[in-house]
C-alpha cells in the first residue's frame, strides 16, 4: 500500500491486474475456470476446484449479499479518520465467489447479514478505482 496522507491505495500485481483495470472502467470481473466454470478469487495460477490453470477474466453483475461484516470505531491508520464509523465486509457475489469490501451509502447499523448490494466504484486517487458495496435499493 502507498501512503501520502491520503487514503492508502492497493499495489496490483500480475495476478490481480486486470480486477484492477477493469475496475477503473466501472466493472467488476472474476477469474472463471474454462474446464470447470467456477469463479475463483481471489486470483490465482490455477483453478482450486478442479486445479485446471485455465482461468479467464469475466464480467460479473457486480450484485450478491454481505455474508459478514465489522463496524470499524476506531482509527488505525490516519487516512481513516474522516471514515469512522465505516463497515468491513465479506460480499458473496451472486456468482459465487467472496471478497472483502466496504459498505458504504447507509448508516453502518444499517448494515446486516443477508443485505443485498450491488457494486459501486470510487474514485480513491492516482487512477485507482477501489470497488465498494451499497444497499441494492440505494441509488
Amino acid at each position: 500500500m502507498n501512503v501520502n496522507g491520503t487514503l492508502p491505495v492497493p499495489r496490483p500485481s500480475k495476478e490481480t491486474q486486470p480486477f484492477w483495470e477493469a475496475a477503473r472502467e466501472r466493472r467488476l470481473v472474476m477469474p472463471r475456470c474454462d474446464e470447470c466454470g467456477r469463479y475463483t478469487f481471489p486470483p490465482s495460477l490455477a483453478c482450486p476446484y478442479c486445479g485446471r490453470g485455465e482461468l479467464r477474466w469475466v464480467e460479473v453483475s457486480g450484485r450478491g449479499r454481505v455474508f459478514s461484516y465489522v463496524v470499524f470505531h476506531r482509527v488505525y491508520h490516519p487516512a481513516f479518520r474522516d471514515r469512522v464509523p465505516y463497515v468491513v465486509a465479506v460480499i458473496a457475489l451472486d456468482e459465487g465467489p467472496r471478497l472483502l469490501s466496504n459498505v458504504v451509502g447507509v448508516p453502518a447499523e444499517r448494515v446486516e447479514c443477508e443485505m443485498r448490494v450491488r457494486a459501486v466504484f470510487d474514485d480513491v486517487r492516482d487512477g485507482m478505482v477501489i470497488p465498494q458495496f451499497t444497499p441494492e435499493e440505494a441509488t
